[in-house]
């Protein structure tokens, strides 16, 4: 079994690696460690939970070189895996002198000034900010040569395609680039042909959208039910939860009725502000809350070993966001559970992504006894015209004791005068 010592790795990284107890890497790790160590670009893609993180670090660690500038920047999709990848870097870095430096969103601008001020090697940011302080001048790329796009399928969704383009201009044409993704669209490959050299493709499980040691379950009930039986999956689950949603409004209501029962819960959603959305994510990684519920803001990329449960309490808008969703339980090797409340109305969606699967799931109405019972728009009894008459009642009983209501009409109308045009003043007139 190959380990990180046999991939090039220099004696400062292996200790580190030995102190975090990483020694065999995976199969990710092994291939484009060495490629990426020679200054080759690279196209990765591996399911999510694999280590891609590391993968694309460690090289970049090696090889610039301290207090020499920005020389490596490392661009993601949204605050939250920004954070989390520069903690990894951190931890990667520890005792060999490269400091990182977090740009992002929302946070204050004075904020990273003073992390610019301490001049980084690496830099880790949201593509968004990272133009603001190009623009400003307070960010150059003279120094660059190595250039991380990790979850770029999600960067290119979120329409950051001519973000990435104008930021990549702007680097020296002498750099390694690599790309990494869980899954490869064709616009991810046309951005490679015209911002990459000869890359290696390293494509690990790239057809693998089964969700290894993941034991998943879907139960397919009325909407309304599906907060009764969120508590009872909950109430036997050991270890941490991440409940999903599919809008901020369903996140803030799932939150709540969990509040009410006093369970322990964060939320992460759109309309949050940075610091509380930090604030959830940390409490949440540092096991202070045991259930996390959000929307797919944090179904790509956040790594939380804790989590044995993943919870759909809507089904995504997109099918590959269901996979993303439920890796963010088993991470690295472990085991872990998901669960997807189907509600009727989205029956069909959930056969979709079903036919995706490699693997058996397990059918909770089956094993429960529950009962599917969808209505029927076209089966519904109306009442047939000819009985609308016995519901009818007599006009005078509606009418009695008062005058009916054409002759309060004509009372009305007859009574009425209506100022003419002639009646107004010239020079009184609106």
């Amino acid at each position: 079994m190959t380990k990180f010592a046999k991939l090039g790795l220099e004696k400062s990284l292996l200790s580190v690696l030995d102190d975090i107890g990483f020694d065999t890497p995976f199969p990710i790790q092994e291939r484009a460690i060495p490629v990426l160590l020679e200054g080759n670009d690279v196209i990765g893609q591996a399911h999510t939970g694999t280590g891609k993180t590391a993968a694309y670090t460690l090289p970049m660690l090696q090889l610039v070189t301290p207090k020499a500038g920005i020389q490596g920047v490392i661009m993601a999709p949204t605050r939250e895996l920004a954070i989390q990848i520069t903690g990894e870097v951190k931890r990667f870095a520890k005792n060999i002198g490269i400091k990182t430096a977090t740009i992002y969103g929302g946070q204050g601008m004075g904020i990273q000034f003073d992390a610019l001020r301490k001049k980084p090697e690496i830099l880790v940011a949201t593509p968004g900010r990272l133009i603001d302080h190009l623009k400003r001048g307070t960010i150059k790329f003279n120094n660059i040569k190595h250039v991380v796009l990790d979850e770029a399928d999600v960067m290119l969704d979120m329409g950051f395609v001519d973000d990435i383009e104008f930021i990549l201009d702007l680097t020296p044409e002498e750099k390694t680039v690599s790309l990494w993704s869980a899954t490869m669209p064709p616009e991810i490959m046309r951005l490679a042909e015209t911002n990459m050299i000869s890359p290696k493709r390293i494509l690990v499980d790239a057809d693998d959208l089964s969700g290894a040691g993941i034991d998943q379950s879907f139960l397919i009930i009325k909407d309304k039910e599906k907060m009764k039986f969120l508590f009872d999956f909950l109430d036997g689950n050991i270890g941490q939860c991440i409940v999903f949603c599919s809008t901020k409004i369903r996140t803030r209501t799932v939150a709540r009725e969990l509040y009410k029962a006093r369970e322990s819960v964060v939320t992460i959603e759109g309309d949050m502000s940075q610091h509380k959305r930090e604030d959830s994510m940390q409490r949440f990684r540092k096991s202070k809350a045991d259930i996390l519920v959000a929307t797919d803001v944090a179904s790509r990329g956040i790594d939380i070993p804790a989590v044995a449960l993943v919870v759909n309490y809507d089904i995504p808008n997109q099918d590959m966001v269901y996979f993303h969703r439920i890796g963010r339980t088993a991470r690295a090797g472990a085991k872990g559970r998901a669960i997807t409340l189907v509600s009727y109305s989205s029956v069909a969606e959930w056969e979709a992504i079903k036919k995706q699967t490699k693997v058996k799931m397990t059918d909770l109405n089956e094993k429960l006894g529950i009962k599917i019972s969808i209505p029927d728009p076209l089966k519904r009894r109306s009442m047939p015209r000819r009985n609308f008459r016995q519901f009818r009642k007599p006009m005078k009983q509606f009418t009695r004791g008062r005058q009916p209501s054409r002759d309060q009409y004509e009372k009305r109308t007859n009574k009425t005068e209506y100022v003419k045009r002639h009646d107004f003043n010239q020079k009184r007139r609106w």
